[in-house]
């Protein structure tokens, strides 16, 4: 009884009821699928910005990598930034038992950067070298 009250009050706003034999799951209102799919293709066409380059150029240079040294290099939290990069298949992110998430990057990512492998970035050497020194430092 009451889920009907409740299925019945739904009718009318964003989201839905839906009923099997032994589940029950609230959904978008087909009626708002254009809306959604707009905001979809915005998170997949548009620029990435400073914020999604940057948190490139450490996956690339630092992978894998797990999200709290990318905020500790960046400075603020990049989580919103990772959710973006994985959305657009640029990032994977793969669970480490007891560490978490890691984040490497995608043949996706080298495939739009036209190269077959990450060392073939320019100064790709130097950078390491300059990482490796810094991570030196640091220690």
């Amino acid at each position: 009884a009451a889920l009907g009250v409740l299925k019945e009050r739904l009718q009318s706003g964003a989201t839905r009821l839906i009923e099997t034999d032994d589940q029950i799951q609230l959904v978008t209102a087909p009626e708002l699928s254009e809306f959604i799919e707009s905001l979809r293709k915005q998170d997949l066409t548009g620029d990435i910005g400073k914020a999604g380059a940057e948190t490139l150029a450490i996956i690339l240079y630092r992978e894998p990598v797990s999200r709290s040294e990318i905020d500790r290099i960046r400075g603020v939290n990049s989580s919103f930034i990772l959710r973006n990069l994985l959305t657009r298949g640029l990032i994977t992110r793969d669970s480490v038992t007891g560490q978490g998430y890691r984040f490497s990057i995608s043949p996706n990512l080298l495939q739009h950067l036209g190269i077959t492998d990450k060392r073939a970035l320019p100064n790709y050497s130097q950078f390491m070298g300059a990482i490796d020194a810094f991570d030196t430092a640091e220690t």
